[in-house]
């Protein structure tokens, strides 16, 4: 059975016949369903709940469906005898059914490895396959996707984003109009799985990066070294460009320790002074030191910090982003001229740093997307000082060094969700001058309403009110997007209310706790 597995590494192969399990049926499932069924294999869909647009399809494709409680193996599973499971990246190492097909030995794979071994499905005019970056880290994945994507295709390539990002892998591989190079959004998930065998399935990209490391996603871990451990895997034999962040010593132990491809370069990038191999900042000028023959007495101009604060692109963390992607892009020979006008053209996605309104003097930022505490660091850096409402569902992470490190700078905290309690004790203990105010409305309609009219009674001419959670939204919103278009239109609503100043001078609003 190994000698077959190993023999399928291209679309031309024999996959007839073989019985796969596809585990999970969101659009990640149904891509990799959808690709089998087509390949001639032999599916079976097993998934606690699908979306109807889903589910009705499955037939249609050729493919099997069991519906069930996952809680254990279901029967049907055990009897239809897999020869491979295709796990979606929801599935934790702790799930009952990936615990079974690791126990019994059966071929447990994610989709990102399946996308490999048939990514000659559609190739280049010279009869290769696209080229792979491959972009992870904590926090900054999408911004840098989008922004690699971009600036590979101002500098003539065909790119697409893709993985993380919401476009299925195994979508991008069999479009028809084929793609020079894919830009591939990596979750720690989807690495974990790529991570299980380092066989005929196993990427080799073009060049990859791991922005920053921080505590997240501990649940589905299990702890934090695993969850490194999983990112440490996207750097595996990358052909040409390991690209790292100075600032962050974890990625640059990755690098060195990791198995690429002979003639690998390890480039550098943070917002210092940049030496050879690296890129950087030189007097609020981002350059290239890494990719130009004079570069021990060279550098080459990309952009400018100012250029950047124009767009709404010049937080640091949204420079280091810029440079990470200039890297990527430069590794596949984009010219520095197409690097300046990618960004001068780049907005960022909806809920990243996004001033959503100003009136009175205060400025509304929503930064929804700041899901963990690291990412909930970067906001506060770029707005030291803000009236902070933070909250939500933490996945098993500590807030209290985010509190500890940024809390203290603030001018209060509006603390909103259902682990409210963690945030306010961190508060208690390492910024116990700093006015603390709860929302205790558990209504989805009203929480962000009552978060706006707390912050707006705190803030004063100058100040910055910010949303950066520090924690999930699944527990009273849909996701950090609903969490933070709520939190935009209760924005809007109270400038377009002209809501009265005097009843916002309360020091303590009806129904908020001062802790």
């Amino acid at each position: 059975m190994t000698d077959r597995l190993d023999s399928l590494t291209s679309w031309n192969a024999d996959w007839k016949g073989l019985r796969v399990a596809v585990l999970g049926l969101a659009s990640t499932g149904f891509s990799v369903a959808d690709t089998l069924t087509e390949l001639g294999a032999d599916v079976l869909v097993v998934t606690e709940t699908a979306a109807e647009e889903y589910s009705r399809l499955v037939p249609v494709i050729g493919a099997r469906l069991w519906e069930g409680s996952l809680a254990e193996v279901p029967a049907a599973l055990v009897d239809f005898a897999p020869e491979v499971v295709v796990a979606s990246p929801g599935f934790p190492p702790s799930h009952p059914v990936v615990a079974w097909a690791r126990e019994t030995g059966v071929a447990l794979w994610g989709d990102i490895e399946l996308a490999w071994r048939v990514r000659d499905k559609v190739t280049r005019a010279d009869g290769t396959p696209a080229e792979w970056v491959f972009i992870t880290g904590t926090n900054g994945k999408t911004t840098t996707t989008r922004l690699t994507a971009t600036m590979l295709v101002e500098g003539g390539l065909r790119a697409a984003p893709c993985g993380n990002i919401g476009v299925p892998i195994l979508d991008a591989v069999r479009d028809p109009a084929g793609f020079d190079v894919l830009v591939v959004e990596l979750s720690s998930h989807q690495l974990w799985y790529l991570g299980l065998d380092d066989g005929p399935g196993s990427p080799s990209p073009h060049a990859a990066v791991c922005l920053n490391l921080a505590d997240d996603h501990l649940l589905w871990h299990g702890s934090f070294d695993a969850y490194r451990d999983a990112k440490a895997v996207v750097y595996r034999h990358t052909k040409v460009a390991a690209v790292y962040n100075k600032a962050d010593d974890a990625t640059m132990r990755m690098v060195e320790d990791a198995d690429v491809v002979e003639g690998a370069r390890a480039i550098g990038f943070d917002l210092g002074v940049p030496g050879p191999s690296d890129l950087g900042v030189i007097d609020g000028i981002l350059v290239d030191r890494a990719f130009l023959e004079e570069r021990r007495t060279s550098a080459l101009e990309l952009t400018t910090v100012a250029a950047l604060h124009q767009r709404g692109l010049a937080a640091p963390h949204i420079v280091a982003n810029a440079l990470a992607a200039a890297a990527l892009a430069r590794s596949l020979g984009v010219e520095p001229g197409a690097i300046r006008s990618a960004l001068d053209g780049f907005r960022l996605d909806p809920h990243r740093i996004e001033v959503v309104g100003r009136a009175d003097g205060i400025t509304w930022v929503d930064d929804s997307k700041a899901t963990n505490p690291h990412a909930a660091a970067s906001s506060l850096a770029a707005y030291p000082g803000a009236v902070w409402i933070v909250g939500g569902q933490l996945k098993g992470v500590d807030i209290g060094t985010l509190v500890a490190q940024r809390g203290p700078a603030s001018r209060a905290a509006v603390v909103i969700g259902v682990e409210r309690a963690e945030v306010v004790a961190a508060f208690e203990r390492h910024a116990p001058g700093v006015p603390v105010f709860e929302v205790d409305h558990t209504e989805t309609e009203s929480v962000m309403t009552r978060a706006v009219e707390l912050a707006a009674g705190i803030a004063r001419e100058g100040d910055v009110v910010l949303l950066a959670p520090a924690a999930a939204s699944f527990d009273q919103f849909t996701g950090y997007d609903d969490r933070g278009s709520r939190f935009a239109a209760a924005v809007r609503a109270r400038i377009e209310g002209g809501a009265d100043r005097e009843h916002d001078d309360d020091a303590d609003p009806e129904g908020a706790r001062d802790s």
